[in-house]
């Protein structure tokens, strides 16, 4: 079986569903070829924070309208250390603000809107190979119910995530790899019970780092450091609760506990290709890069980079290569910038119980709470932090 598309999309994540609207709406064929079932997808559980420009773009392609009911407007974050919580007000620091909501909300949101489009949207596409992409007319070599498929297209567009086969098919020595594992993981729960706090706080505490975001007004989500290599049997709902009071506790407030609904542990690690391009195959969000968690750039990572990718695919039906030409430089420009505030809010807030010299581990504890005071006490400091965290510029120059 042959078909022909203009742009195979593999990967039904965020970043795949996003570019297909964008380019629906541009009047684009596509065709979205995703490994997983429907289910597996829309069971995905990831990040939950957008910055100010993601909400922008989505407002302005009319992809809004669940975000406008469910999402929580929030105008800054908690910086908590040595028992003494500081508010970072985002409004008033840069005039912007972050909006809490879940990605599995974003990703049914988008899947229901192609499915009212007539999207062509495959699940379970099995053995997917995409070949001759250095040629003119690519192919995408693919399996269902089956039967062997061919889609030829103009540009493939690689969002199948880390594991994903877009990268890895590059052949050896066109592709780079930077990559830093971290000493630390995230346990992370799902809780039933209201949100605690108004703003996310994050926590730097002597037995180390916590954080307690929400997904709703009904659902909160809450984080603590733990060895990367922990398991998770190894934590009881209550020795995570225990656990939770004492890096969140400040006195005159009170953590309230629920029913635990979901429970995982997160190694933490950074990782950026040298190059989102190889042919006419372009490689977008997790494919591409990977953040630590903490500075919640993943998820608008990968939208800024479809945000960009779709611009130039436009562009260059209507005769002009140039974005494409430069995407990979601008995409990657942007990210590692934000890897660079990823890495900086990791290291300021988590404790290094790895370092195996106490006097060495107590000098770096107390350098991290000079950091936070000089953060939470400096006007400028704040500001940069504000800037970054509500988010840069889609584009970079």
């Amino acid at each position: 079986m042959r078909t022909s598309t203009s742009v195979a999309i593999i990967g039904a994540g965020p970043a795949g569903l996003l570019l297909g609207h964008l380019l629906a709406q541009a009047g684009v064929p596509f065709v979205i070829l995703e490994a997983q079932t429907r289910e597996h997808v829309l069971g995905r559980i990831r990040a939950g924070v957008l910055e100010q420009g993601s909400v922008d773009l989505l407002a302005e392609h009319g992809l809004d309208a669940d975000l406008r009911e469910r999402g929580l407007t929030h105008h800054g974050i908690y910086l908590q250390f040595e028992g003494q919580r500081h508010h970072v007000d985002f409004v008033d620091l840069v005039g912007r603000t972050v909006t809490v909501y879940g990605q599995q909300a974003l990703v049914r949101h988008l899947l229901a809107e192609h499915d009212r489009l007539g999207s062509n949207v495959v699940f379970e596409a099995s053995d997917v190979e995409p070949v001759g992409v250095t040629g003119a007319r690519p192919t995408v070599i693919y399996a269902k119910d089956g039967v062997t498929e061919e889609l030829e297209c103009d540009f493939v567009v690689g969002a199948d995530g880390y594991h994903g086969v877009c990268r890895r098919s590059i052949p050896g020595g066109g592709l780079e790899v930077f990559e830093r594992s971290y000493p630390f993981g995230w346990l992370g729960i799902l809780a039933d019970v209201p949100p605690s706090t108004d703003d996310l706080i994050y926590a730097l505490h002597r037995d180390g780092f916590g954080m307690h975001s929400m997904r709703s007004l009904q659902v909160s989500r809450l984080y603590l450091q733990v060895a990367p290599d922990e398991s998770i049997d190894d934590w009881s709902d209550a020795r995570i609760w225990d656990a939770l009071q004492q890096r969140l506790g400040v006195d005159g407030w009170q953590l309230q506990e629920g029913p635990i609904t979901e429970k995982s542990i997160t190694p933490m690690r950074s990782f950026v290709v040298s190059t989102m391009q190889h042919g006419r195959m372009f490689l977008a969000g997790d494919a591409g890069h990977i953040v630590p968690p903490t500075g919640a750039k993943g998820l608008n990572s990968a939208i800024a980079d479809v945000a960009l990718l779709a611009r130039a695919i436009l562009d260059q039906r209507a005769g002009d290569d140039s974005g494409l030409a430069r995407y990979s430089d601008r995409a990657l420009a942007r990210q590692w910038k934000v890897q660079h505030f990823s890495q900086w809010m990791t290291e300021m807030l988590h404790v290094h119980h790895e370092v195996p010299d106490a006097s060495a581990r107590a000098f770096r504890y107390r350098s991290q709470v000079g950091q936070l005071e000089y953060v939470t006490g400096s006007r400028a400091a704040s500001q940069s932090l504000a800037e970054q965290y509500a988010g840069l510029p889609f584009t970079t120059e």
